[in-house]
């Protein structure tokens, strides 16, 4: 697996610490090699400098000793010429240097003699009259020695002199200074180039070095931004970890998490989803809301005095039982559980993206719930026949088996709603604050009403107009009948109300008897109850049976709108 160096979060890229340590020391170490160097070699250039003044007062000594003597041949032989050239030879035989020269300086600037290590270089007369003059002034006032720094063809020369009176002229002995330069130069190169190839090679192992000991650490990282990322909080692996203090904060964090992820759990069992991914993601969790467009689930276990009076204090492990997998129902089709209120329980769909509506998960939810009570109410009837393969059940006995066989109604409806937080959110003591998450409007009434009318048609789900045109426009696995149109108690307008059969999942031969059905309320709403009759006694359905009760053997009032009013809620 390729090795990522660098991490990032968001658009921002996260530099590794033993990276950053490791660039730092790199440019500490390069800038105090450098600079050491450079002054090394300024140093350097001066001595040598220095040197080599030392080295030329030495030579034109020599040279100046020769030329007294040479002064003395010359008397002899009157050949000027041969003096000098004897010179010349002589100041030839110190020469170090490329451009290194020794001349004689008459009192008007002409060279008497020249000798210079590069044979191209010849002169005749001097060329920095300014520093000639500076000469003789130094002579006027019996100063016949020194140094002298003059400009020559080929740039800056520095050097010594002294006068001869015999020959009246001025002995120089010179040095160009790019020449001392030119090989101080050279070195500071030279040793730049080995400080360079020295610090590559000390980068490359202080690089395995530190990669070796910060690995620890950036495995944390790693591991720290997977847990951003799905936001959910881990431990930390510190099974290969050193004993130093990154491990010791390593350690630190796996406690802390844990802490985190124990209150997260709890936090989680109390508030619903949505609440739990907006304070995990950053978000102030205040007392705040919003009216929304959202489905009400509202589910109730039917006959809940009777179980409760019978099974006692054990009717909480059956309530736990029931609401693990309606819960687990709600949640896996996207749902949030707003309330749990005794054997009751109201779920909001449409807080979350889905690529189905909320009507649709809502409906999908409802059958699931009905599906698990009806699973364990199938468990529990094989349990019974199990214990009367071998005995009887006792009249209490077969008073508990009816209470733990758990039936539920489900009623939807969908709406504008407020949707959010209401309390006491005390900023000064936040111990002090205490906060609910609900919902609050006509729909969450309405969803209640319609789960109570699953009682009155025996139909396990019931829902609005509102739900049936949501889900028909998008999928045709519900078929919705029509199962009446109703004024429940305390509204002033009816609505209807319908039954979404499972077209998936349910006997197909009910579709005959539901169509049956509403042949006959299309004429339980006109008023032709005889014809009305005969199609309910032709569905056998229960929920027909519910209608032939209803109208009996009458004809249909005068007055008749076909609206029936709910006495009870």
């Amino acid at each position: 697996m390729k090795k990522q160096i660098f991490s990032k979060i968001g658009n921002t890229v996260i530099f590794p610490l033993g990276l950053k340590i490791l660039m730092i020391f790199i440019c500490l170490i390069l800038f105090s090699n450098f600079a050491t160097n450079f002054i090394s070699l300024r140093l350097s250039q001066r001595e040598i400098i220095n040197l080599n003044n030392t080295i030329m007062i030495e030579q034109l000594k020599e040279l100046y000793n020769n030329s007294v003597n040479q002064y003395e041949i010359y008397g002899y032989s009157q050949n000027k010429e041969d003096s000098f050239t004897a010179l010349k030879k002589i100041a030839g035989n110190g020469f170090k240097h490329p451009n290194s020269l020794a001349f004689g300086l008459s009192r008007s600037g002409n060279i008497e003699f020249f000798a210079c290590k590069n044979e191209k270089v010849k002169w005749t007369t001097f060329p920095d009259s300014e520093a000639l003059d500076n000469l003789l002034d130094k002579l006027t006032e019996r100063t016949n020695e020194g140094s002298i720094d003059f400009k020559g063809e080929k740039g800056e020369y520095f050097g010594v002199y002294k006068y001869n009176e015999d020959w009246d002229f001025f002995i120089v002995r010179a040095e160009l200074r790019k020449d001392l330069n030119q090989n101080a130069n050279r070195v500071f190169i030279i040793t730049s180039i080995i400080i360079i190839f020295l610090t590559i090679f000390f980068i490359i192992m202080g690089f395995i070095i530190l990669e070796n000991q910060f690995r620890p650490l950036h495995n944390f990282t790693e591991s720290v931004l997977d847990m951003q990322r799905n936001k959910e909080l881990g431990i930390l692996n510190l099974s290969e970890a050193p004993n130093d203090d990154i491990t010791y904060f390593a350690a630190s964090f796996n406690s802390l998490s844990s802490s985190v992820n124990s209150l997260l759990t709890t936090f989680q069992k109390f508030v619903s989803k949505d609440i739990v991914a907006k304070a995990y993601a950053g978000h102030n969790v205040g007392l705040e809301g919003s009216q929304q467009e959202l489905t009400m689930l509202f589910s109730d276990i039917k006959s809940f005095t009777f179980r409760t009076e019978t099974l006692g204090n054990d009717i909480m492990d059956v309530l736990n039982v029931h609401y693990n997998k309606v819960i687990q129902d709600v949640h896996e089709n996207s749902g949030v559980v707003g309330s749990i209120i005794g054997d009751a329980i109201l779920a909001i769909f449409g807080t979350a993206e889905t690529k189905e509506s909320k009507s649709y998960k809502s409906v999908e939810a409802a059958w699931a719930i009905t599906r698990s009570t009806a699973e364990l109410r199938r468990l529990m009837i094989e349990r019974k026949n199990e214990i009367e393969k071998d005995r009887a059940l006792s009249a209490s006995e077969l008073q508990v088996f009816e209470a733990v066989l758990l039936d539920v109604g489900v009623g939807i409806d969908g709406g504008n709603v407020f949707y959010g937080t209401i309390g006491r959110d005390n900023s000064i003591d936040p111990k002090d604050a205490h906060m609910t998450n609900t919902v609050i409007g006509d729909t969450v009434n309405s969803a209640s009403r319609l789960e109570g009318l699953t009682r009155i048609y025996h139909v396990p789900i019931v829902v609005s107009e509102y739900i049936k045109n949501e889900v028909e426009s998008e999928s045709v696995k519900y078929k919705f009948f029509e199962i009446d149109t109703v004024q429940v108690k305390g509204k002033l307008e009816s609505k209807k109300i319908y039954f979404p059969f499972d077209t998936t999942d349910t006997d197909p031969l009910l579709i005959v008897k539901y169509d049956s059905f509403e042949q006959g309320l299309q004429y339980y709403y006109e008023g032709d109850w005889d014809k009305a009759r005969k199609n309910f006694e032709e569905s056998g359905l229960e929920l027909a049976q519910v209608f032939l009760d209803r109208i009996g053997q009458k004809d249909a009032p005068d007055n008749w709108s076909g609206i029936w009013t709910m006495t009870t809620k």
